[in-house]
């Protein structure tokens, strides 16, 4: 028990001492008697009463009135003293309990795993709360998810924190800190009766986390005030897959080679086995040396293999089995389809017959007299093309594919052109853009072109004298690139080349570039490994509307075509192998993994500071001690002592 004095001057304790005295006093006033005659002996007894009241202590015996006046001036004097204690509890009346469930909080160097030591320490600051106070509840990786909105409801509270979920993501402090700064500085309203009424209110942060994520030291905390609750150990160890890659080998084309990297994020060197699964059968085994803080990469070779699920295995287990293992998938090659429509252009059509080509687009060929064909047009607008190149012809309506025009423009006002005019000398081509790159347009000449006004939104790849000639312009979700002149052109029914283009070693070059960026082909091996959280962009191998995507636990999440004619999959929140089923009878086309790869969340070591808004905030084992008073308890007990006070001195008047 302590005391914190209220009155801090010794004249006011005097003052207040001085009360008891005046009450007293006030009792030993005689009261003033008024002559007054009876005709009877029946009052004698109540007269020779108040004579024996009007003695001077005679006054103060059992008199209850004194009593009650001298214990509620003693109550409010102890109230002034401000009793209490300290003990660990909430500092506060607002609280927002930040609980990290990132990959790095499914570490088990402690008891029961980091995420259940944090929702155990949120658990109990919930059991610290004081009537009233309220708090709400945000589970963070490298997305926030509110849990629970404010409410006063321990119960609820209690089941919001239980229901947390470890995840595989990376960690993000600041998505989890603009919820939480939004609801406690300035800014937030709502309307009320037409009037805006500011809903911000400072509160009390409370993060419970292992520390594993950058700093963000630019963050304004404003009306916060963060309390760090650090989890797990400083000392953990850690080895970790930190990337798995197939690919062929550069000497031997023909050879497939799997690349792992292991990391070691522990203060020792680390004796590690790494073994290699392919669909499940063991194909090797190697045994690595890993300093303390560095990396070892090692690579196998794969036999011939069309498709196929390889797994890399990290052996001896440790204190995070998430980056222990990790996925690579080589699919069936999927071929983009490509239509190339045109009077006839043997320099294209040779281009596109080029190996390179080959390995990732197949394409087939149709003369301008099928634009007009409805059953064309049909398969256009059901997106059953990837890419469709149109050589000095136009379709009427645009196909739902990107689109190459060569000497032509795209159907309505959207993409306008100069008159032709020759030669234009090329000044300047983007060397950046995929389109463009290793085109070398020096020796390049040209007979006859036209500018090009593309629409807005639209990138130049190629400009000249006379004006812009090769960009490239979304439409709706596709891509449009038009180049400005054509490459041959027909003079009284013969092909007559209009530029020495196709002669030079860049042509090639160009029709690859503008295969590969306007269909998305990858090639032949396979799909790169994503971040958990990650969208992917998926082709179907057949032209369908809808796709199936199984996830490892073998839930099940049926995709809508987009305007693209690809299919968009956000939820890869886990670790593993997804599998893509399509057609009627939902036959597996193409698998995707999804593997962990964050050097950041396998470095498990808990932090002891956090840097938040320019301040470092010391790690707390425990919640901030806070001081419960019991000022307010002895008012109220003052307050009853005056009621009583009154009503005993109420009874006495009218009896």
């Amino acid at each position: 028990m302590s005391f914190l004095n209220a009155l801090p001057s010794s004249w006011q304790w005097a003052l207040l001492a001085t009360i008891p005295l005046l009450i007293l006093l006030l009792y030993f006033l005689k009261l003033k008697r008024r002559p007054l005659e009876v005709p009877s002996t029946y009052l004698w007894s109540r007269t020779m009463e108040d004579l024996h009241v009007n003695t001077i202590w005679q006054r103060l015996r059992r008199n209850l009135l004194l009593v009650l006046q001298i214990l509620l001036i003693l109550l409010l004097a102890l109230a002034l003293l401000r009793p209490g204690w300290r003990s660990r509890a909430l500092a506060g009346d607002r609280f927002i309990l930040l609980i990290d469930n990132s990959a790095s909080m499914s570490a088990t160097d402690v008891p029961a795993g980091r995420l259940e030591q944090a929702k155990e320490q949120a658990l109990r600051a919930v059991d610290l709360m004081k009537s009233g106070d309220v708090a709400m509840v945000i589970a963070f990786s490298d997305a926030a998810q509110v849990v629970q909105n404010y409410t006063q409801k321990k119960a609820v509270l209690r089941r919001a924190i239980a229901a947390i979920a470890p995840t595989n993501r990376s960690t993000d402090l600041q998505v989890a800190l603009r919820p939480a700064a939004g609801l406690a500085n300035p800014g937030l309203t709502r309307l009320q009766d037409d009037q805006a009424v500011d809903e911000s209110a400072p509160a009390t942060l409370l993060i419970f986390s292992d520390g594993a994520f950058d700093a963000a030291p630019d963050f304004a905390l404003g009306n916060l005030d963060p309390l760090f609750l650090p989890v797990g150990t400083a000392d953990a160890e850690n080895r970790g897959i930190v990337s798995f890659a197939t690919d062929r080998d550069p000497a031997n084309p023909d050879q497939m080679q799997a690349f792992v990297n292991v990391g070691n994020f522990g203060a020792r060197t680390a004796r590690v086995e790494l073994e290699l699964l392919l669909n499940d059968d063991v194909l090797d085994v190697v045994e690595l040396t890993v300093p303390e803080g560095a990396t070892r990469g090692w690579s196998f070779d794969l036999p011939a293999i069309d498709q196929a699920v390889l797994r890399a295995v990290l052996k001896p287990p440790d204190a995070l089995d998430v980056d222990n293992i990790a996925y690579a998938v080589v699919n069936r090659l999927r071929l983009a389809d490509v239509l190339l429509v045109t009077p006839g252009n043997e320099s294209l059509r040779r281009a596109l017959e080029t190996a390179q080509v080959a390995e990732i687009a197949d394409i087939s060929l149709a003369e301008p007299d099928v634009l007009g064909d409805a059953a064309h047009q049909a398969e256009a607008d059901a997106g059953a093309h990837d890419l469709v190149i149109y050589d000095r012809c136009s379709p009427r309506r645009m196909p739902q594919a990107n689109t190459l025009f060569l000497g032509a423009l795209p159907p309505g006002d959207r993409w306008q052109a100069g008159k032709p005019e020759g030669p234009p000398l090329i000044v300047d081509v983007d060397r950046v853009h995929p389109l463009t790159q290793l085109v070398d347009m020096t020796p390049v000449r040209i007979a006859e072109g036209t500018s090009l006004a593309p629409p807005a939104g639209s990138t130049v790849l190629m400009d000249s004298v006379i004006g812009p000639l090769y960009a490239v312009g979304p439409r709706d979700g596709f891509e449009d690139a038009v180049l400005g002149f054509a490459l041959t052109s027909d003079v009284e029914g013969e092909s007559i080349l209009n530029s020495n283009w196709p002669r030079r070693p860049s042509f090639p070059v160009f029709v690859l570039n503008a295969v590969r960026y306007l269909t998305g082909a990858q090639g032949p091996l396979a799909v790169a490994s994503v971040s958990p959280g990650s969208p992917v962009t998926l082709r179907a191998a057949t032209p369908v509307d809808r796709v199936t995507v199984v996830s490892p636990a073998g839930r099940r999440t049926q995709l809508r075509r987009d305007p693209r004619n690809t299919f968009i999959h956000t939820d890869t929140g886990t670790v593993g192998v997804y599998e893509v089923r399509e057609g009627p009878d939902e036959q597996r086309a193409q698998r995707f993994v999804v593997n962990l790869f964050d050097e950041r969340e396998s470095k498990i070591p808990a932090h002891a500071s956090l840097e938040l808004g320019h301040e470092m905030v010391p790690g707390k084992v425990h919640v901030l001690p806070a001081r419960h008073e019991l000022w307010k308890w002895i008012l109220g007990a003052a307050l009853a002592v005056l009621c009583l006070e009154w009503y005993v001195y109420n009874r006495r008047v009218y009896l």
